[in-house]
Parts: structure tokens; C-alpha cells; sequence
């Protein structure tokens, strides 16, 4: 059985699964903002699992996101 690194820095974090799906519960302790962001980024990687982009489509994407910023980032600030 191999040891969790975390859990035996933080006895009070748990992390349990139930049926399909994973109860992760902390510390109130903790900043809000970056539980929030944490999960943020779990939610990204749940709905992006199953897709896939050729790096060309990902790299079009990415230059057409910067001209469209730089065309009206004037109006966002």
C-alpha cells in the first residue's frame, strides 16, 4: 500500500468516493478563491476529457482570440 504524500501532512483533508463520485472534504481554513479556482480547473478537465484538437486548430484558435484582444481590449478596460 503506498502512502498518500498529503495525507499524512494534513490529517484533516479527506477525500472519499461514493458511488461515481469523489467528496473531497477541508479545511474552512483555506482562501475561498483558490478552492474555487481548484475547481474551476477540475470542471475544464472534466468537460475537455473526451475532446481532441489537431495543435493547428489550437494555435488558430489562439491567434484569432489575440487579434480579436488587441481589436477591442480598449472597450473591455
Amino acid at each position: 500500500m503506498q502512502m498518500n504524500y498529503f495525507a499524512s501532512k494534513q490529517p484533516d483533508m479527506v477525500i472519499e468516493r461514493i458511488a461515481n463520485e469523489f467528496v473531497i472534504r477541508i479545511p474552512a481554513t483555506g482562501d475561498i478563491n483558490e478552492v474555487q479556482d481548484f475547481l474551476n480547473y477540475l470542471c475544464y478537465r472534466e468537460l475537455t476529457a473526451k475532446f481532441s484538437a489537431p495543435q493547428s486548430a489550437v494555435d488558430e484558435l489562439v491567434a484569432e482570440v489575440k487579434q480579436s484582444w488587441r481589436k477591442h481590449r480598449k472597450r473591455v478596460l
